[in-house]
């Protein structure tokens, strides 16, 4: 559960998982586009894929949000 929380390994896992390939654009950011074009033609595999390079970012929120909550409440 420490490393779900550890923001540095969070923040790693953004800019490595969560953005590869870098180029010609983050692979997550094609696939958001994708989607918010009414994802058309995607397939099982392609909603894997947005769970796999998207987990990173939704663990940064939930650990940004648990800062800032913590922090606040103490």
């Amino acid at each position: 559960m420490k490393l779900l929380n550890d923001f540095r390994l969070i923040v790693l896992l953004c800019l490595t998982l969560g953005l590869a390939p870098f180029f010609p654009e983050p692979h997550i950011w094609g696939k958001l586009q994708w989607i918010a074009g009414g994802s058309k033609g995607m397939q099982l595999k392609d909603w894997f894929d947005v769970l796999l390079h998207g987990f990173p970012w939704i663990l940064l929120v939930r650990v940004i949000i648990v800062k800032l909550t913590t922090k606040s409440n103490a």
